[in-house]
C-alpha cells in the first residue's frame, strides 16, 4: 500500500501546475533534481491553431499570422567551464559587438564552438568526474548564451505570446527584455513560455543561456553522439489571450469486429464555449461531425477507411474552437451566437491496438515488425535534421521492406511522427530517458527516490506530445536504465492516460511488471526459439534491438527472420540501427573522412566507432548488408512447386493490401544470362494468402546440361508514395536445373607441337624452376616454395614481386574484434611456413609438369600441400591440402584458400556467382546467382572503419582481365568466393586492439589483389562485443582437413594459336 500511495502522489505532483513565477533564477536548477522546470507551459499534443479553416487544412504553420520564425543567426558567447558563463548578458545594456553568432537551429559543436563526444555508456564526463547525482561538471561544461533583437508582429498585437523552442540541449534558460521567463530540462521534447508579460509591441530581446550538461543529462546517457545546442524548429506564436485550445487528445478505435469506428476527443481549453469537430476524408468531402455542445465529442463511423503501415489512410480532425460573445441573456447554445477564435487540424487513422493470445494485433491481426531503430542524426547538422532528410530515410526504410522504427532513444521532431502517419510506419515512441551509467544493479541511483520525477516527467512528456499520431502503437518508458519502482510509476500513469497503446520496457524482462511486451535486445537465436516455444510466456516477443548492423554485420538475419515465421508469438525486431551516426569531417591531411569517437581529440572519453552500426550509410547510402534486410523483410514470397513445369506458389505477406499493384516479372537463366523472360500482370492474391501460377517458360529449348535459375520479380505497376513504378520490392531464385557445361575448359593439344612443347628447368644458380615453351613462362622460387612469375605471351599474370600464396586471415571486421577472434585467430595471421619438400617433374608423354612443395605450420600444428599441375596451354591446376593435428587445441580460421597479386591495371573482374553486391556465407541469399561485371574499386565498400570488404561467393568462374582483354579465368569444381580489390588485406587490418581509421585514409596496394577462397567464415552480427559477434557454427572455417582445387586459365591470343 506504501508503494501505491508513493507512486500515486509523485503522479500528482508531476501534473500539478508551476509555482508562483519567482522573479530570478537561483542558478541551482541545472544541478536540482526536483526542479526540473521554471514556468514552463504543460506538455500538449502537437498541434497549431490557426486563424482559418483554409490555413488550418493546408497545415503551413508558417504562413499563418499566428507564427513567428526564431530561426537565424543569433549573437552567440562560448565558455569552457560553467563558472566563466556571463552572469548579466539578458540584460537590455549588455554589448555583445564582440560576441560571436550561431546559427537556430545550430550544433555548437558543428559550428567551431567545442567538440563533439561519443561515448556509448558512461556519462559524457566518464574519466574527469565522479558520478554525484545531482551535481554535475563545472569544469568542461560548456555554457552557450545567445541574444537576439527581434520585431513583433503587429498581428500578434492583444495576443498570448508563448516561445517555442522545439529541441535544446541540455537545458535552457530564457529572458525576455532583461526579465527571466523560466527553465526548462528534457532536452528532446519542446519547451514552451508564456512569454506576454514581457513583450511589447515593437523590438524585444530574446536571451537564453543553455548548459552543456545539466543534472537532466544524467537521464539522457544515450548510445550517441553527445552535443549541445538547438535543434528542431523554435518560434513565437500567438494565440487568443483569454479563449483556446491547450490540449486536444483523440483516441481512435474499432469495433471488436474491426470494422466500425470511433474517435473520443477531449479537449483542454481555456474559456472556450464550443468546439464544432469536422471529420474529411482524404479527399475533402465532411464524413462525420461532432460537438453539439462543449468541448468533448465521440464522432462515430461506419466502416471507415483502416490506418496501417501498409494503408496508411488518414482523415483530418477539424475543430473550430468558438467563444462567447457577452450578452445579457443565458450562455448561447448556437454557433450563430458564438465567435470563432481558432482552427486546429488534427490527422487521425482508425486503427486498434491489442494483446491477445500472446500476439501483437493491429486491427485484429499479429502483424510482423520488422523495424529498425533511429537516432536522429545529420552528417552535417548533427542533431539539425531536415524535413527532407526525414523524407528520405522513410523512403529507404519503405526501399528496404521496414515497417517500423522505434525512436530510440529519446522523442523525435513531431514532425517525424506527422510523416510515420502519413507514409505508413508503426512507431515505438520512446521517452527520452536513459541513465546505462548507473548500471542496473539494485544500489543504481536511477532506482532511488532522487530520479523518481524526472523519470515520471520525461514519460508524461513523451505520451503528452504525441497521443494523437495514429503510428505509434507502442510506448517505450525509456532505455538501458535500472528497472523499479520509478518506472512503475511512469508504466501506471500511461496506463492511466492512453488504454489504446501497449507499453514496453526492455528492462523489465519477460515477466517484470512494467512492461506489456518481451522486448530484449540482442537475444541470441537459440534464446528466441526457446522463449518461442515454452508456453509459461505469454507476452509477445519482439525484440527491441537486435542484429546488431556495426561494419560488416547481418550475418544470421535469415536464422532470425526463420524463426519469426515459425512462431507465431516471435513478431519481428528492430535493427539496431539505421544509420552510421559519423559526422563529416577531415583528417589533419584535409582527407574527407567520417569522423567517430576519439576523432577530435585525446582528453574527451570515447567508444570509437561504436556509434556506426548503421543500415545505411551518414550520407544515406545502402550499407551492403542493407540488402540481405530488405530481402528478408519482403512481403511476397515465391515457392517452387514444379519448377520444371513452370510452377510455382506465390505467397502475400501483408495482412492488409492485396497484390493487385503488383506485377510478376520472370527471366530464365542459362549459366547466368537470361534466355527467356516474361511477365504475370495480374496477381490476385489476398492479404495472407497464397495462390499458385505456371510460369510460360519452355525447359525444351534450354541446354540440358547447363545450370538454370529462374529469377520471379516483384515490381510495382503504379508509383506509390516515395516509390516509383516498377520499383523491385520483392524477388526470389530458384534452381531449375543443375549444369556444368559453364566449367568446360579448352583442353591442351593433343599433338605436342614446337610452340606448345614444354620445358622444365631447374636453374641451381637462381634457385628457380621454370616451366615454359613459346606461350607462357612459369617460375616457381625453391627457396619459398611459391610461383614467381606467371607470363603468357609476353604479359606477366603477376605484379611486380608478386605471387600467388596460402592466405587464411582476413581484415577483421568489427564483429570480429568485438568477439575477440582477431586475437583468438591470430595464429592464422602470417603463419609460419617452413617449406620442408620441393619437387617438380616433366611428364613428356603427356606434355605436361608438376611442381609439388610441402609446408609445415608449427604455430597451427598443420602441413600444407600446395600442388601445381601445368598444361601446355598455360592452364594451372593448383591444390592446396592442409592436414591438421588431431586433438590439436587450435582456432578456427578466417578463410581458407589464396591470394594472387596482380598487376595494379589488372583489375576488371567478370564472374559468374552471387552478386553484384559482396555476400558472405551467413549473408547471401539476398544476391542472386548471374554473371556481373566490375572493377577491383567498385568492388571496395569504404566502411567507416577499414574491413573485410568485398567477397562475392557461390563462384562458378572468375575473370580477371586488364582493360586490353588480357588476363586469366579461374574455375574449381565447387563453388567458391573471391574478391579483387586494390588494398591489401595488411592495410585494411587492425591488430589487435582498434586504431583511429578510416577507409579512404588506407594506402592502395601497387597490385589488384585477387582473393580465392574455398571458404570464408561468416560476418555475423547477434551483436559486436561478445562471442556472439562470431558468425553462427556452420558458418566458421574449422580446424580440420581441408583440400581445395581450382584452375588458372590464362588467356591465349587467338591468332597466334597452331
Amino acid at each position: 500500500m506504501k508503494k501505491i500511495a508513493f507512486i500515486a502522489a509523485m503522479a500528482a505532483l508531476a501534473l500539478t501546475t508551476n509555482a508562483a513565477i519567482p522573479a530570478k533564477p537561483t542558478f541551482t536548477e541545472w544541478h536540482n533534481l526536483q526542479v526540473n522546470q521554471v514556468n514552463r507551459l504543460k506538455m500538449h499534443t502537437s498541434f497549431f491553431a490557426y486563424e482559418s479553416a483554409e490555413k488550418a487544412l493546408k497545415g503551413d504553420m508558417k504562413a499563418s499570422d499566428n507564427f513567428f520564425s526564431l530561426h537565424g543567426q543569433w549573437k552567440f558567447n562560448w565558455v569552457e567551464h560553467a563558472d566563466q558563463r556571463p552572469t548579466d548578458f539578458y540584460t537590455l545594456s549588455f554589448d555583445d559587438s564582440k560576441w560571436g553568432n550561431m546559427p537556430v537551429p545550430g550544433i555548437w559543436e558543428l559550428n567551431g564552438y567545442g567538440d563533439p563526444v561519443y561515448v556509448n555508456i558512461g556519462f559524457a564526463w566518464r574519466g574527469h568526474f565522479k558520478n554525484n547525482p545531482p551535481e554535475v561538471p563545472v569544469k568542461d561544461n560548456h555554457v552557450g548564451s545567445y541574444r537576439r533583437v527581434i520585431d513583433l508582429p503587429a498581428t500578434f498585437a492583444g495576443k498570448q505570446v508563448i516561445a517555442h523552442f522545439g529541441s535544446v540541449t541540455s537545458n535552457i534558460y530564457l529572458w525576455v527584455n532583461g526579465q527571466y521567463v523560466g527553465y526548462a530540462e528534457d532536452s528532446k521534447v519542446a519547451a514552451e513560455f508564456d512569454i506576454t508579460p514581457y513583450v511589447k509591441a515593437g523590438k524585444n530581446l530574446i536571451a537564453f543561456q543553455t548548459f552543456r550538461w545539466c543534472d537532466g543529462s544524467y537521464c539522457e546517457d544515450q548510445d550517441f553522439w553527445r552535443l549541445s545546442g538547438v535543434a528542431r524548429d523554435t518560434y513565437l506564436y500567438a494565440r487568443n489571450k483569454q479563449s483556446h485550445v491547450d490540449d486536444l487528445r483523440i483516441t481512435p478505435d474499432l469495433d471488436e469486429n474491426y470494422r466500425n469506428g470511433k474517435l473520443n476527443i477531449r479537449a483542454t481549453t481555456s474559456n472556450v464555449a464550443l468546439i464544432v469537430y469536422e471529420l474529411q476524408d482524404a479527399d475533402g468531402k465532411k464524413v462525420a461531425e461532432g460537438g453539439n455542445g462543449g468541448t468533448n465529442a465521440i464522432i462515430e463511423v461506419e466502416n471507415p477507411h483502416k490506418w496501417t503501415a501498409e494503408t496508411p489512410y488518414l482523415y483530418t480532425l477539424l475543430a473550430r474552437v468558438y467563444k462567447e460573445i457577452p450578452t445579457k441573456s443565458k450562455r448561447p447554445t448556437k454557433v450563430s451566437n458564438l465567435q470563432m477564435v481558432e482552427v486546429i487540424a488534427q490527422k487521425v487513422g482508425f486503427r486498434k491496438v491489442e494483446i491477445k493470445n500472446a500476439q501483437l494485433l493491429v486491427n485484429g491481426q499479429p502483424v510482423l515488425i520488422k523495424g529498425a531503430n533511429r537516432h536522429e542524426m545529420d552528417p552535417d547538422g548533427g542533431y539539425v535534421v531536415s524535413r527532407e532528410r526525414m523524407i528520405q530515410d522513410i523512403k529507404i526504410m519503405k526501399e528496404l521492406n521496414i515497417n517500423a522504427v522505434r525512436t530510440c532513444h529519446y522523442p523525435d521532431d513531431p514532425i517525424w511522427y506527422d510523416l510515420c502517419d502519413q507514409y505508413g510506419l508503426y512507431v515505438v515512441a520512446e521517452a527520452n530517458q536513459e541513465s546505462h551509467g548507473f548500471g542496473y544493479d539494485d544500489d543504481a541511483p536511477s532506482k532511488k527516490p532522487l530520479f523518481a520525477e524526472q523519470i515520471l516527467e520525461r514519460n508524461q512528456h513523451n505520451v503528452s506530445a504525441q497521443f494523437n499520431h495514429p503510428s505509434i502503437i507502442v510506448w517505450s518508458l525509456g532505455n538501458e536504465t535500472a528497472d523499479g519502482p520509478n518506472f512503475t510509476a511512469a508504466y501506471q500513469w500511461i496506463k492511466s492516460q492512453d488504454q489504446s497503446r501497449s507499453i514496453q520496457y526492455e528492462r523489465a524482462g519477460f515477466e517484470g511488471i512494467n512492461t506489456d511486451i518481451a522486448c530484449p535486445m540482442y537475444y541470441p537465436h537459440k534464446g528466441c526459439e526457446d522463449y518461442s516455444k515454452n508456453d509459461k510466456f505469454t507476452r509477445p516477443l519482439i525484440q527491441c534491438e537486435y542484429n546488431h548492423t556495426m561494419g560488416n554485420s547481418s550475418g544470421g538475419f535469415k536464422e532470425y527472420w526463420e524463426l519469426i515465421r515459425k512462431y507465431p508469438k516471435y513478431q519481428g525486431g528492430f535493427i539496431w540501427d539505421f544509420v552510421d551516426q559519423a559526422l563529416r569531417g577531415k583528417d589533419k591531411n584535409g582527407v574527407e573522412i567520417y569522423k567517430y569517437g576519439g576523432d577530435y581529440n585525446d582528453y574527451d572519453a570515447s567508444d570509437n566507432n561504436f556509434n556506426c552500426n548503421g543500415i545505411i550509410s551518414p550520407d544515406r547510402v545502402l550499407n551492403p548488408h542493407a540488402y540481405e534486410i530488405a530481402y528478408y523483410h519482403q512481403n511476397i514470397w515465391a515457392q517452387p512447386i514444379d519448377l520444371k513445369a513452370g510452377k510455382i506458389s506465390v505467397h502475400n505477406e501483408f495482412f492488409f493490401r492485396d497484390l493487385s499493384n503488383y506485377k510478376l516479372v520472370w527471366s530464365l537463366l542459362k549459366n547466368g544470362n537470361a534466355v527467356q523472360k516474361g511477365e504475370i500482370d495480374r496477381l490476385d492474391v489476398a492479404p495472407q494468402q497464397t495462390v499458385e501460377l505456371t510460369l510460360p517458360y519452355k525447359m525444351s529449348e534450354v541446354c540440358p546440361h547447363a545450370e538454370v535459375m529462374l529469377n520471379v520479380d516483384f515490381v510495382l505497376k503504379s508509383a506509390e508514395p516515395l516509390l516509383a513504378a516498377g520499383t523491385r520490392m520483392a524477388y526470389n531464385q530458384f534452381e531449375v536445373q543443375q549444369g556444368a557445361c559453364f566449367r568446360k575448359m579448352a583442353k591442351a593439344p593433343e599433338k605436342v607441337t614446337k610452340d606448345f612443347k614444354l620445358k622444365l628447368t631447374d636453374n641451381k644458380a637462381t634457385n628457380n624452376v621454370t616451366v615454359s615453351n613459346a606461350h607462357f613462362t612459369v617460375t616457381f622460387d625453391k627457396t619459398t616454395g611459391l610461383l614467381k612469375a606467371y607470363e603468357v605471351d609476353g604479359n606477366s599474370l603477376l605484379g611486380t614481386e608478386g605471387t600467388l600464396k596460402p592466405n587464411f586471415w582476413r581484415a577483421v571486421t568489427d564483429n570480429d574484434m568485438g568477439a575477440g577472434i582477431n586475437k583468438k585467430y591470430k595464429a592464422w595471421f602470417h603463419p609460419r611456413m617452413e617449406l620442408t619438400t620441393f619437387t617438380s617433374t616433366y611428364n613428356k608423354k603427356a606434355n605436361t609438369a608438376k611442381v609439388n612443395t610441402i609446408f609445415q605450420m608449427p604455430d597451427v600444428m598443420a602441413s600444407l600441400i600446395l600442388n601445381y599441375d601445368i598444361q601446355a596451354n598455360g592452364t594451372i591446376k593448383v591444390t592446396q591440402e592442409m592436414r591438421t593435428t588431431p586433438e590439436a587445441k587450435v582456432s578456427d580460421m578466417f578463410r581458407f584458400g589464396m591470394i594472387m597479386q596482380l598487376p595494379y591495371d589488372m583489375d576488371r573482374s567478370v564472374f559468374y556467382g552471387r552478386g553484384p553486391v559482396e555476400n558472405y556465407a551467413d549473408r547471401k541469399l539476398s544476391q542472386n546467382v548471374g554473371v556481373y561485371k566490375q572493377t577491383a574499386d567498385e568492388q571496395f565498400y569504404p566502411y567507416i572503419r577499414p574491413q573485410e570488404t568485398g567477397t562475392k561467393s557461390d563462384i562458378r568462374w572468375w575473370k580477371q582481365e586488364n582493360r586490353n582483354g588480357f588476363g586469366f579465368r579461374i574455375l574449381s569444381n565447387e563453388l567458391f568466393s573471391a574478391s579483387a580489390l586494390h588494398y591489401s588485406i595488411d592495410d585494411l587490418n587492425d591488430g589487435d586492439e582498434k586504431e583511429q581509421r578510416h577507409s579512404p585514409q588506407v594506402p592502395k596496394s601497387k597490385y589488384t589483389e585477387l582473393c580465392i577462397d574455398q571458404l570464408q567464415a561468416g560476418v555475423g552480427g547477434v551483436n559486436s562485443w561478445n562471442s556472439d559477434a562470431r558468425a553462427l557454427l556452420q558458418y566458421r572455417v574449422g580446424y580440420k582437413d581441408r583440400s581445395f582445387t581450382f584452375y588458372l586459365i590464362p588467356t591465349i591470343k587467338k591468332d597466334e594459336k597452331k
